[in-house]
Formats: C-alpha cells, structure tokens, sequence
C-alpha cells in the first residue's frame, strides 16, 4: 500500500504493484508497455500512469540509503576477500552482497574527505601548419603528469612522456620514447600503475581524452584503452548534448572511466564563473594572479623537432599545463565543495558535472518518499520553456546618488521559507472537489494563496518539500555553528563547502517546482512563492514606510528606495552610520514579527553612499561593522561585462571608485575627459581597446566583426589564422564613411605593424558613452551628463589623407626636416634636417637619442617580465597570449623602437 506523492487526497493509500526485472535495460520498455496501454494484465485497460521513473544508479543508490561521495563500512564476516584480481585495478577486491552494505551519513567523524590521489595531465600535440591537429593525422609528442593526495600542497609525482630525447627538469621525471606506440603504452601503465582517483585536466573531456583514445586507435593500440579501473572494460568517447536553463546548451563528450572520477577545470568554471575569457591562461589570472607562457599550437612541431633544449622548453610548458589546473582545483575547492554537494543532495559525483539542477532535487525528494511511504507519478513532459508565470516583485527604484546611509534588509532564504511557512508541496496541493469531499474549512484547513490555488496546512499533513527544506536549512545552521568553532583550516573549507552546498539545495527546490521542461512541475507551487514574495514585499515596503515616520516620533520619514526578489533597500534619514544600522536591525525584527515562521527579515548590511541607477542596477560601498567599509558593490555595471574592451571596465572602475570611496565627483568628471581626450588623441594603449570574442561556429545568421575578420587572417596567412575554437583578438580601425563594424574589425598585430589609425570615435560612441551616461546621469542630470562626451577635451585636428583614388598612384612620399618641417628634397632626401637647420643637427641628434634610450628600456622592461613569467631569462620569448595586456604593450614597444632605430639612421645621411 502506497499513496501517490501529487495532491492531497486525506492521506488515503492505495494498492500500487510493484515490477522487478532481471536487467535494468528492461525497466524502461516494460514502462512504455504500461504507459501505452500495450500490456495484457489482467485490470489493466488502456493506458496508466507509472510511478518511480528515475536513473538505475540513483535508485540503487537511493534503495540502499548510499549518497555520492560518503564513507561506507563492509561488517567482518559479511565479505569475502578475493586471492587474485578478477575485474579490476584495484588493491584489494572483494565480493559482499548489497544489503550488507553501511552507508554513514556525512556528520562528525564520517565528514573527513578522503585523501584521494588526483592526477592533472595535459599533452602536446605536433599539428601541421595553419591546420588544428587531427587526431588520425597529427601525432601525440608529449604527455605531462602531476599526482597529488587531496589536502596535501606539493605533488609526490611530476613526471613528462616525450618522443625523442629531453633535457633534465629539475624536479621532474622525464621518460624518453622512441616512438610515439610505445609512449600511450607506458603512459597507459603509469596510470594503472598510480591507480588516480581523480583524474583532471582543462578541456581534457573534449580534447585531451577524446584524441588520446583516437590516437590510439589510428595508431592500432588495441591494448591503450584500459586504463579504468575495471580491467575488462575499455574506454570509449560519445558525443553529448548537455542543456539546461541555468548553464545553457552546451556540446560534450562522455567518457567511461570506471573507478576514477574526472573533473574538467573548463567545464566547472564555465559553470560556476563568468569570465571576460576562459583560456588556461586568463583564468590563471584572474584565480591565481600569474599567467603562463602560451605557446601557439602552430609553432609547437618545430620546437619538438629541434634540439633536446627546445624540446625541454616544450615540456615546461606542457608540465605547466597539467600543474595549473590542480592549483585551480584547490584555489577554488572544486573538489572539496562537489564532495559536499553530492553527500548533501545524494546524487553520484559525476552528475554534478554531467547534468543540471533539477536531479539533485530529484534526488532528495525519491529518498524522502522512499521514507515516507510515496510513490512519485512519471509525467509526460509536456511543458514548453516558454510557459510562463508571475515572477518576482521589483520596487521600482526612485534613481539618484544616495550620501545618506541605505541600510538593506534581506529575507533568509526567501523562497524556502515561504513554502515551509505555508506548507507549499506536491502532497499538500488541493482540487476543489478534494475540498468539497473531505469538508474543508479555509484557514483552518487550508490555505488560499494569493493566485488563488489551495494548499492544506501542516495539520492536516506536513508537506514533503517543507520536510526536505527544514532538514536542509537546519544541516546549513549547523554547519555554519560548526564553521565558527573549527580552527584547522582544511575542516573549515570542508564545512564552508557543505554549509554553501545545503543553500544552493533549498534555493534550487523552488526553481525544480517551475521548471515547465522537467521531471515534476507544478506551476501551483511556484507561482504560489513568487505570489506571496510579491505581497511581502510590499507588505515590508509599506510596514517600514508607515512605522519610521515623523509621526511615530522618529527625526526622518523613512522612504523605500528600492525593493528586489527579497531585498529591500531603505533610506532611513540619519547621516550616522551606527545609527542607520541600529534603525535597520530593528526594522527587520519589526517586520518578522508581522509574518508567519520560519519567515525572517534580516539586517544585512548598508551601502554609503549608494548610486541607484536603475532595477538591478546599483553600486555602493558596502558595510557591515561602521568602522571600515567591506568592499566596494557593483550590480549590473560594466565592470564585469565581458563584450566590451578593457579600456571600459578601467574607465568605469575608476570612475566609480572616485565617486563612491573618494566622494570625489569633479575628480571623477575631470578624470573621464581626461580619458576621453586622450582616447581622441590616440594615446591610449591598445591593449586597452582589444575587443575578443569566441569564434564558436561559422554560420552565423548575420554578419560578425570576428567572423569576417578570422576570414579575412586565413586569407594572409591561413597558418596563423584563428580557427574554430579560438578567441578571436580585434579593434575596430578607421574606414570608409559609413562603413559596418564588421567591415572594420582588424588584427591588433596587424594594426601595430601597419600604423594602421583606430577608430576612437567608435570607442567613445559604442563602447564607453552609455556606461559613462548611466553612472552620471544620477548624479549629474542628463543634460550635464552628455557634456561629459562633448566639450573642448574632445576637439581633435583630422588631417585627411586620402589613400586611394587616381592622383595618389602619382603621389611621391617625401620626407619633412625634423627642426622647421620643410619637405626634404635633393642630396637631403633621405636625411633629417634640410640645409638651412645643419647647425641644429646635434641637438635634435641627441633629442632623437634620448627618446630611442627611453623606448629601449620600456621594452627591456617589457621582455624581462615575460621572461619571468615563462620561468627563463636566457630564452626567447615565444608567447602570443591575446588575453594578456602586456603582450600587446611588448609588440607595440617592439614596433616603437624599430621606428626610433630608423629615425636615428637618417643622421647618417645627413652631413653636420
């Protein structure tokens, strides 16, 4: 006897039968029989409604009460060891039955994470001029490895495979091959050998694995693909499709190895970080603050086919490769928090990289009805993406700059509290004839939400989703208890982890209810949250407002400027910061009491000053003790934007840091003409102005800058061209009157060694006016505002030159004095000054001089620090990172003093 999880139906059960099969295989196609209507059961007509649809893993899992990544005890006496390995790598194997299996929940002693052995390899790869290496063309050359046990800080192997031979690393092992057959051989056996855990690279999933295993069948390695560690089963790469509202669409490849998990640094920081770039290097960066020597892959053949020091020059980069993402790995707590994650959520590790929201959910709500003695129904999912609901309520913002404390109360884990507050569930959710047959009285029995659908109180039956969310947020309490006592700072990553992993759980419950493309929507539910978050809202919007008012005794009316999901923001009066925190803290405690537990509003924190520029638009200066301002807070600003050139987030960061740390407006004012002029003037680095996007396929609907462009370089130099994949590094230079952007998108190296002119009025116009508008226009009003990008600081002197047309193929490029400009002509043609300023040789001689010294030691200074960060001062530099600026600062101070050299040399020509 079970009772179906969807609706109340006064807790009746009813006879459910149960059907086991003897292959997993079998489950979904006896599914589709009853489904269809198909079977010949005896009461059995037509189509029925199955119940229980969920993956075998996770319902072998969910039976026998194992979550991913928790500890398990095999009683003595209940398995038997095995004298020799029959399926697998492992150390030890033994056989036990399911059953006897204990699974520890993962508190007090059973939340240690288990010193696992990670291995991060990376390989190399020798592809063929201008063309990316082809799996059934272009050989492996290297494979770099690097073992560590998780919460220890240095590796205890680093190790590089290389065809042909390789000066010494210090520190590192290096494996000479002769061919490539017998390096995936040996490389196939060291990892048997170090039996890994965890496996991780960056972008291995899509690359490295897939053309290892491709490598090895081109090459006719049968005996490659075993290095799982089930012995018998080989290794193999399908194509996947992975989509979702959160993450997006995203293509991949799956592969299968047994016994050891993979964790693809790319993939994870796709998922949890938006970046400006994700190369290896700019992520680097921006987690670690060092970057790497980036080797472009059209040059790698020749470093390996050259001396045993080039090919040590190869396998530093490549050693480096394969260090870098164990860094990020323990930088960021990938590891750490996933682990958490799915003991939390009980799913198995690999779903957390592999799937999206809703199976964790999922997950938590198949144990809870295995407890609770329910049966879930198998909808038909015929939802679309694009039915929709009320969302969230926005107080719209009464903009302006704020020099005045905000003080910002927040709700605790809004949507969560309400379902518990309310009993919002599948279990609880009523019909009008469930009301009218079991005589319900509203308010007493049940609720009537604010769109009008019924829901039974607690009562009369405790809803399931309010059973999971209480234990959740109760876990995440404790946890944070724990977090504040525990000193050893592993622990406490390990508890920061869990205590982040329980509130991403209840937040993502609300979301599974409205997921109209999922396993169980029910639009009653989450229309019903975001229905009551909407009446709270203003509820607090109007308590606030009518309680902190003149008229209550207070100095100040105190005003909502402005109200989010579950935030409000109000403007209390005072000018003292402790006071404003104060009225905060009481106001929050005020208004909870106005509402039903576990419903909390909190104080939080104030912004001062504070810029409202509009709905979820804001910046401030935020501050949760009055002595010291914790950071500067920016929403929905530029700062972070990715499509725009560095030169905005610089601008727009500076601009904003004067403004709000400073309280320096005109210095904010003055320094954006500034910028702007020099901008106008071309003195602008153009580092600053590099725009780069990724060139992910080449059937774009309309007409794009980078596409035309990366056509336009593989007409060239098809060798250098970007290919699919790559970031594509543009400007926008000057073009015909009226001419697209597309057409005016170039090479920044391109540009540098042309003097190819920029189109500054572009950067002003597209890139930095709006931003600038909206910061200012709050402060300054509109019309000021837009003087910002007109005015004396953006007068220029054009001088055109045509450079087309019949005349100029009659044109002569002639040479001016350096002292009066005078066109130099005759025996003074390819010299510096004309005859009558002879006697000013030497002093614009030395001039010259001085300038040409000075661009030296800029690139000297320039060179050295990319000598630093390849790790060689007696090396040429080789790295073309188009993320990093100081590459694009190197070619233009390169061009710079190739320019001054050349100047210098017309004194030759002169006599003086």
């Amino acid at each position: 006897m079970k009772e179906s999880l969807w609706g109340f139906n006064g807790n009746a059960q009813s006879p459910f039968l149960k059907i086991v099969a003897n292959d997993p295989r079998g489950i979904n196609k006896l599914r589709g029989i009853f489904e269809r209507g198909e079977g010949r059961l005896s009461g059995f007509n037509g189509p029925v409604m199955t119940f229980d649809n969920v993956a075998y893993v996770l319902r072998a899992m969910i039976d026998c009460h194992i979550t991913g990544m928790s500890w398990m005890t095999l009683p003595a006496g209940k398995y038997i060891v095995e004298d020799r390995k029959i399926i697998s790598h492992c150390q030890i194997e033994v056989s036990i039955n399911y059953k006897d299996l204990i699974s520890h929940p993962s508190e007090g002693e059973w939340l240690k994470v288990a010193p696992l052995r990670i291995l991060s390899f990376d390989i190399e790869c020798a592809g063929r001029k201008g063309i990316f290496p082809e799996a059934k063309i272009d050989p492996i050359i290297q494979i770099a490895n690097v073992v560590q046990r998780q919460g220890e800080k240095r590796p205890f192997i680093r190790n590089v495979f290389t065809i042909d031979t390789c000066a010494q690393i210090v520190g590192t092992e290096i494996f000479e091959n002769t061919n490539e057959r017998e390096m995936l051989i040996k490389w196939r056996d060291f990892i048997v050998e170090s039996d890994p855990d965890v496996i991780i690279g960056y972008n291995t999933t899509n690359f490295d694995l897939p053309y290892l295993l491709d490598r090895a069948e081109a090459l006719g390695v049968d005996d490659f693909p075993y290095f799982g560690r089930l012995s018998n089963v080989r290794q193999t790469a399908k194509d996947s499709t992975f989509s979702s509202k959160a993450y997006g669409t995203r293509e991949s490849k799956v592969i299968n190895i047994d016994g050891r998990l993979q964790i693809d640094m790319l993939q994870y920081i796709q998922r949890e970080y938006k970046l400006r770039s994700y190369t290896l290097n700019s992520v680097s960066a921006n987690f670690l603050d060092e970057q790497k020597e980036d080797v472009h892959h059209s040059i790698i053949t020749e470093l390996q086919n050259g001396t045993a020091e080039s090919r040590r020059r190869l396998a530093v980069y490549c050693l480096k490769d394969s260090y870098l993402p164990l860094r990020l790995m323990d930088k960021l707590m990938t590891l750490v928090n996933y682990t958490e994650m799915a003991r939390v959520t009980g799913v198995p590790f690999s779903f957390l990289l592999t799937r999206g929201q809703q199976i964790k959910v999922i997950s938590q709500l198949f144990r809870k009805a295995l407890e609770t003695g329910l049966v879930i129904p198998n909808l038909r999912q015929e939802g679309s993406s694009d039915e929709q609901y009320e969302g969230a309520t926005v107080i719209e913002p009464i903009r302006g700059y704020y020099d005045v404390p905000i003080s910002t109360l927040d709700f605790s884990s809004l949507y969560p509290s309400i379902m518990m507050a309310h009993n919002l569930c599948y279990t609880t959710l009523l019909d009008k004839q469930t009301v009218d047959r079991l005589n319900l009285v509203k308010d007493v029995d049940y609720t009537l939400t604010p769109n009008n659908d019924m829901f039974v109180k607690a009562s009369k039956r405790k809803g399931l989703l309010p059973i999971i969310l209480e234990e959740l947020l109760s876990a995440r309490k404790q946890a944070k208890n724990d977090l504040k006592r525990e000193t050893d700072p592993f622990k406490r990553a390990v508890l920061d982890g869990r205590q982040l992993a329980l509130k991403i759980s209840a937040n993502s419950v609300y979301g599974f209810t409205g997921a109209t493309i999922g396993k169980l929507p029910c639009l009653a539910i989450s229309s019903s949250v975001t229905a009551f978050g909407r009446q709270m809202i203003e509820q607090t919007k109007t308590e606030v407002e009518k309680t902190y008012s003149i008229a209550n005794g207070y100095k100040y009316n105190a005003q909502v400027v402005y109200g989010d999901t579950d935030s409000v923001m109000v403007k209390f009066g005072p000018q003292d910061l402790k006071e404003c925190m104060d009225l905060g803290l009481e106001a929050a405690n005020h208004v909870s009491s106005k509402f039903l537990k576990p419903i909390k509003l909190e104080f939080e924190k104030v912004y001062f000053p504070y810029l409202l520029i509009n709905k979820k638009r804001y910046a401030g200066l935020y501050w949760t003790r009055p002595e010291k301002f914790d950071k500067m807070d920016t929403k929905g600003i530029e700062t972070v934007r990715r499509d725009n050139c560095r030169l905005v987030q610089n601008v727009i960061d500076t601009v904003l840091r004067k403004i709000l740390i400073d309280r320096d407006t005109d210095g904010a004012q003055n320094y954006v003409k500034q910028m702007i002029s020099n901008l106008l003037r071309n003195q602008v680095d153009l580092s600053q102005l590099v725009i780069t996007k990724a060139l992910s396929r080449n059937d774009y609907a309309g007409k794009q800058a980078h596409v035309e462009l990366a056509e336009r370089m593989r007409k060239r130099d098809a060798g250098s061209a970007p290919t699919l994949g790559d970031r594509v590094a543009y400007v926008i230079i000057k073009g015909t009157v009226g001419g697209k952007n597309y057409e005016k998108s170039e090479d920044p190296i391109y540009v540098l060694d042309n003097n190819i002119p920029i189109d500054t009025k572009y950067y002003l116009e597209n890139q930095l006016a709006n931003p600038l508008i909206r910061i200012f226009e709050p402060i300054l009003g509109k019309d000021k505002a837009q003087q910002l990008l007109t005015g004396e600081h953006t007068r220029t002197i054009s001088v055109a030159t045509p450079s087309t047309g019949g005349l100029m193929k009659f044109a002569v490029k002639t040479e001016l004095c350096k002292s009066c400009k005078r066109p130099l002509r005759g025996a003074y043609a390819k010299g510096a000054v004309c005859q009558d300023c002879t006697d000013r040789a030497e002093e614009l001689y030395m001039d010259t001089l001085a300038k040409v010294n000075a661009l030296e030691e800029k690139f000297a200074r320039l060179w050295t620090q990319c000598q630093r960060c390849q790790g060689s001062l007696h090396q040429d530099v080789l790295c073309s990172s188009k993320d990093c600026p100081i590459f694009y600062m190197r070619k233009k101070s390169q061009k710079d003093v190739q320019n001054g050299i050349a100047e210098l040399a017309k004194f030759d020509h002169t006599a003086w």
